[in-house]
């Protein structure tokens, strides 16, 4: 079975980061060792301390041109949001694309993430005082955890809401994908009402 997209990408991501590290390591040692009067490769462009990264022609180049600038600054901004959305991206826990069921007979299924996040919110979602309720799959398709959001009613007690949660939607969804434990996260939070008034 093929490994989970989100897998490949945090390898990709990791390969990325390391080139990323490598060259600016290799780049920043080179700029120190030629700013140190220290021994560089000939074909570097800086060889002494007296050396600059860029000459006074080569920064006035383009100046006089009118899409310089413009053009400078749409590069800048789109690697700046570039930068952001990646930096944001390393904080966001991917969610379980699949998971791995035991079958018994030495084989294994696999059920689709999206359907059993599905199945738990609707379970979730059926008890007492719970008016709505969102699953979220992570860690690893064998050891699967899950992040669950529940948004009660004004009248709904928290314990019996976490009580029915883990005697009903969690064992089922741990006896279902033949789990032996499924931890989980949960997050209670109350409706939003307007006061009544006394009148």
């Amino acid at each position: 079975m093929h490994a989970p997209v989100t897998a490949v990408l945090r390898r990709v991501n990791r390969v990325l980061l390391g080139l990323a590290g490598l060259l600016l390591v290799v780049l920043g040692g080179a700029v120190l060792a030629a700013g140190l009067d220290l021994p560089v490769p000939s074909w570097w462009p800086w060889s002494g301390p007296g050396d600059v990264l860029l000459t006074a022609a080569r920064r006035q180049r383009w100046r006089a041109e009118g899409w310089w600038w413009p053009t400078v600054i749409a590069v800048l901004g789109v690697l700046v949001l570039l930068a952001l959305w990646w930096l944001v991206s390393q904080f966001r826990r991917a969610r379980l694309a699949e998971v791995l069921v035991d079958t018994g007979d030495g084989d294994a299924a696999v059920v689709r993430g999206r359907a059993l996040e599905s199945v738990m919110e609707a379970d979730a979602a059926a008890q007492e005082g719970v008016a709505q309720a969102r699953v979220a799959l992570t860690g690893r398709r064998t050891a699967p955890r899950t992040r669950i959001a529940l948004l009660l009613e004004p009248h709904a007690s928290p314990g019996e809401a976490l009580d029915g949660l883990g005697g009903e939607a969690l064992a089922r969804a741990r006896t279902s994908a033949g789990l032996a434990a499924l931890p989980t996260e949960a997050r209670l939070r109350a409706v939003r009402h307007r006061a009544r008034r006394v009148s």
